[in-house]
């Protein structure tokens, strides 16, 4: 049991290490009129199980939780292949390499960018705990707005 128990954290580190979770958060300057949130997931070509799953629930969040926003241009969404040449800006403005799950919060046209990497890939394959987790991120930063 021990050797399983060391094995799964093992495996669990080499996954999230290659798909490069950084935590890091920058704020930067845009359009002085525009607030809102945008939800970004980066990844690369080559996707693990739990890169795929981070996507669907971050999806199922936003349509079950956060409708009327999406509706209403307050929140958008954005899947993002890293590996893509007409990606690479946006990828190193959030120094996003390989899979990365970021808020960019946009208030009064500066940006904040909330990087939600290491909590997405702990909570990634269970889409209760991820949606409910998400969702209080979300509605915190809403109210910033």
């Amino acid at each position: 049991m021990k050797t399983f128990k060391f094995f799964s954290i093992l495996v669990f580190s080499l996954i999230l290490s290659s798909c490069n979770g950084q935590n890091k958060s920058k704020d930067t300057k845009t359009n002085q009129n525009i607030s809102k949130i945008e939800v970004i997931d980066f990844h690369s070509t080559h996707r693990c199980t739990t890169c795929l799953a981070i996507e669907a629930n971050t999806k199922f969040t936003l349509n079950t939780y956060f409708p009327e926003e999406l509706k209403a241009g307050q929140i958008s969404f954005q899947v993002i292949n890293v590996d893509e040449k007409e990606n690479e800006k946006i990828a190193e403005k959030f120094e996003a390499a390989g899979t990365s799950l970021f808020l960019n919060v946009i208030k009064d046209g500066r940006e904040k960018h909330v990087d939600l990497t290491e909590f997405a890939f702990m909570e990634g394959t269970d889409q209760d705990a991820f949606s409910k987790e998400l969702k209080v991120k979300i509605e915190n930063e809403l109210k910033t707005l």
